[in-house]
């Protein structure tokens, strides 16, 4: 048990919330190949980081389309139907949350989302607003994780010792950045899996985890 522990900070998306741009485009792109070829060529990861980063999705969109007119279509239900990539919560997150809620135990996020897109999942997901003291999102600070500097931001706008913070996140490399800037972390894969390790921090008693 690790008694210095005291705060617990989520992820968002993969932790709290399923995202998976598949949901999709398996709808719009039926062939696999084919929707694997846009998904690494014209939506890319690195594309979407930049609305997480600030970029509109408005630009974005226009952006893309323009070097792309015969997928504009594709490309614009990236933002016109994101809610169909999130099919709602990573199963028994949100009852460890609010397990955490319950016995007092501050509540945090750090999140890499574009500012549109998240406004829209917590008028989705109420809990989203009403369960952590700060959210701080990546296109808001114009940060991404695992950037040591947006963990900064939470410590210095919340007056928080790194060495008191448990971090969840589903990406290695953003829990490995957690703990180069002091915080224990865990790198989700299952709810099951977080409970256990919140008991083992005294964070939630034995048997009452979920």
């Amino acid at each position: 048990m690790n008694n210095s522990i005291t705060t617990v900070v989520f992820d968002i998306g993969n932790v709290l919330l399923e995202w998976n741009p598949e949901h999709l485009y398996k709808k719009l792109i039926p062939d696999a190949p084919e929707r694997k070829r846009f998904l690494d060529t014209v939506c890319t990861p690195d594309w979407n980081l930049q609305q997480d980063l600030g970029r509109t999705w408005e630009d974005a969109v226009q952006t893309l389309s323009a070097e792309h007119p015969d997928k504009a279509d594709l490309i614009a239900a990236y933002s016109d139907r994101w809610h169909e990539m999130v099919p709602g919560e990573v199963p028994g997150v949100r009852s460890l949350l609010l397990n955490l809620k319950s016995r007092g135990t501050p509540l945090y996020a750090i999140t890499n989302f574009s500012s549109e897109k998240f406004a829209e999942a917590q008028d989705r997901f109420p809990f989203l607003k009403s369960s952590f003291a700060d959210i701080v999102v990546s296109a808001e600070e114009r940060l991404l994780k695992p950037d040591p500097r947006i963990y900064h931001v939470l410590f210095e706008r919340n007056a928080l010792a790194p060495e008191t913070c448990f971090f969840i996140d589903d990406s290695a490399a953003n829990v490995d950045a957690a703990r180069s800037v002091g915080m224990a972390a865990h790198h989700f894969r299952t709810a099951d899996a977080l409970a256990e390790e919140l008991a083992q921090l005294g964070l939630l008693p034995d048997g009452e985890t979920r």
